[in-house]
């Protein structure tokens, strides 16, 4: 089932989304990968000014907690992923020959904010926790150009990057000693939010923040938004080296847009 809402002159279709104590459109789960069609958020950018300082709605929430919600999450990238699922959250195990498991919502658009609970799991052979990393990714596009948080849960570090089609990796921001981030078996809690400013002397420009529980690790404006042109919206785990046996969970998904009403 697809219903549309209109809000301002955007429409947006949803599928499958969940409660939450946000403002959120909410649909029951369906057993079905999604395809071409998703929840689709870019028209929002046409109702808004200004939309770096606004407030949010959220359009999407999962919990994780049944198999029908776990099947709306498909894999981005990553040879060798193993997924699987508890009564609470989403299961990754990372494969031989594979860096980083990546895994889309079924939210695309330009302007949007995602956040999530993950955590690096005990299963996790010790030699490989110190490397190992958590994250949330937006504008995820071709070859897996995106802007993304990534944070190291053993090392207490976050790093705010833009990654380019050619696998090129620009830091735009990097944060130590961040208290938010927590150990093996403990709940991170991840936001990112890219939004592109429509006003002003930086028009054009994307504003990119994330945040660690409820501190602001970076804030960045990115003068080459244009770079960057996917719009797919996602979670993943993996490693700097070798990530194979790295295990992590992830739940409390949530994606939300900017407010078209201020």
């Amino acid at each position: 089932m697809i219903f549309g809402l209109t809000l301002g002159k955007s429409t947006f279709i949803t599928l499958g989304a969940h409660l939450s104590p946000d403002v959120v459109f909410r649909l029951p789960a369906m057993r079905m990968r999604f395809g071409a069609t998703f929840l689709a958020a870019a028209a929002i950018a046409l109702a808004i000014c200004g939309v770096a300082g606004a407030s949010l709605i959220g359009i999407y929430r999962s919990d994780m907690e049944s198999d029908a919600q776990r099947a709306q999450i498909v894999k981005l990238s990553g040879e060798r992923c193993q997924r699987g699922g508890s009564s609470h959250a989403f299961r990754i195990v990372v494969g031989k020959r594979t860096q980083e498991c990546m895994y889309q919502t079924p939210v695309v658009g330009r302007d949007l904010e995602i956040a999530a609970v993950e955590r690096l799991l005990s299963g996790t052979p010790k030699q490989i926790r110190n490397k190992a990393f958590l994250a949330v990714n937006l504008r995820v596009g071709g070859a897996g150009a995106r802007y993304q948080l990534v944070v190291f849960p053993l090392q207490r570090k976050a790093q705010l990057r833009k990654v380019f089609s050619d696998g090129g990796i620009q830091y735009l921001h990097i944060e130590k000693k961040v208290k938010g981030i927590v150990g093996v078996n403990r709940a991170n809690v991840l936001r990112l939010r890219a939004f592109n400013i429509t006003e002003g002397p930086e028009k054009g420009k994307c504003r990119v923040v994330a945040f660690v529980g409820q501190e602001r690790v970076a804030d960045f404006t990115d003068a080459g938004a244009g770079d960057l042109e996917g719009r797919a919206s996602a979670f993943s785990v993996g490693s700097l080296a070798n990530a194979k046996g790295i295990v992590a969970s992830v739940d409390n998904l949530v994606v939300r847009v900017p407010n078209p009403f201020e």
